[in-house]
């Protein structure tokens, strides 16, 4: 019987060494279909993988590192929240490679740098830490203090600083997949919907610039009067104030779908319309972004689901690349998410 190894998964599957090896590794340039074909392969035959460079590195029964997760919300957040998601690919990788892993809960507006008293900050002072993921977004200022001290990877959302690496989803891309949905079904009159995030919120404007990108490439109409809490010098609407608008907008300008910036919003929006007598997707389409499951009894939302395990276990392999090797050019790593067919595009009603 030959030897169960990567070179018998390759050929049986009739693919090369190299993509078996980047699949069971969950290489972002693999797709997520191959990547399955190899994982399920690969149980098939048994195969086991050895402990990646980090876990050869310590070596067994040797002292595990610690990192710090700091994910952006407080604790009882969850609601259509992506984190849980992502923590389960940090933890599944740091189990592999021998890393012990501290999760804080820490709203960002309650995250004063100067403070000496917020627990998380007895880690950095005392090198319980050997870096940091970050989730969700965070001040400036707060981000580059912690850089400063230990290594930090983020997650989702982009900085400054020089020396955190980003590991985050190919936004612009996505959107224009779901603009090209919509137009595919007729739409020609789309806006722009978010909610108002006081820090961060960089990933909305890479979404928004997916979905102004996607309306030119289709020659489509492009209104700034269509666009709800994007531009910073414009009004900022809650989640009832941008119900109130877009069905005003629908009913006056005729726009007939809405690109929302998240499955929270776009969930919320759907309920909030049909309290207004508009229904999804007859009477108007609607599209989110992460692919999360909906509520039992809720229309799916056509979505682009992203890889937040994937992405949780690429931050932990970063990390741990970035304490090895401190002095590394910044690495961006955008991931690809997938599309998710949904209820709630419809052709167009005739005006």
């Amino acid at each position: 019987m030959p030897a169960v190894n990567q070179d018998l998964i390759a050929t049986k599957l009739n693919i090369s060494r190299t993509t078996v090896s980047r699949s069971l590794a969950n290489h972002p340039a693999i797709s997520t279909e191959t990547r399955a074909k190899v994982h399920a392969m690969a149980e098939e035959l048994g195969y086991r993988q050895s402990p990646g460079r980090a876990g050869r590195r310590h070596g067994r029964g040797a002292r595990a590192i610690t990192i710090g997760v700091l994910i952006g919300i407080p604790a009882e957040n969850v609601v259509m929240a992506t984190f849980p998601y992502i923590l389960k690919g940090i933890r599944e990788r740091a189990e592999v490679e021998h890393v012990k892993v501290d999760v804080y809960y820490q709203s960002p507006d309650g995250f004063q740098i100067e403070s000496n008293r917020q627990s998380l900050f007895r880690h950095l002072r005392n090198g319980d830490w050997r870096g940091t993921i970050l989730i969700y977004p965070f001040t400036e200022s707060a981000v580059e203090m912690i850089a400063r001290k230990i290594s930090t990877v983020a997650v989702l959302e982009s900085y400054n600083h020089p020396g955190v690496d980003i590991i985050d989803t190919d936004d612009a891309e996505a959107v224009v997949s779901l603009v090209e949905c919509l137009h595919t079904a007729g739409h020609q009159r789309i806006g722009f919907i978010s909610w108002h995030y006081p820090i961060g919120g960089h990933w909305v404007a890479r979404r928004f610039s997916g979905y102004v990108e996607a309306l030119f490439l289709h020659g489509l109409e492009f209104r700034p009067e269509w666009v709800l809490n994007v531009n910073k010098n414009g009004p900022r609407l809650t989640p009832t104030e941008v119900a109130d608008a877009a069905a005003r907008i629908i009913k006056e300008s005729g726009v007939t779908a809405w690109v929302c910036a998240a499955d929270h919003q776009a969930y919320q929006l759907m309920q909030d319309l049909q309290a207004r007598g508009i229904r999804v997707p007859e009477d108007c389409s609607i599209t989110g972004f992460d692919g999360l499951e909906p509520a039992t009894g809720v229309r799916r939302a056509t979505s682009m689901r992203v890889p937040h395990e994937h992405i949780g276990s690429s931050a932990l392999t970063r990390l741990i690349n970035r304490i090895e090797h401190p002095a590394s050019p910044r690495r961006k790593i955008l991931v690809e998410a997938q599309l998710v067919t949904g209820e709630t595009i419809a052709p167009p009603k005739s005006p």
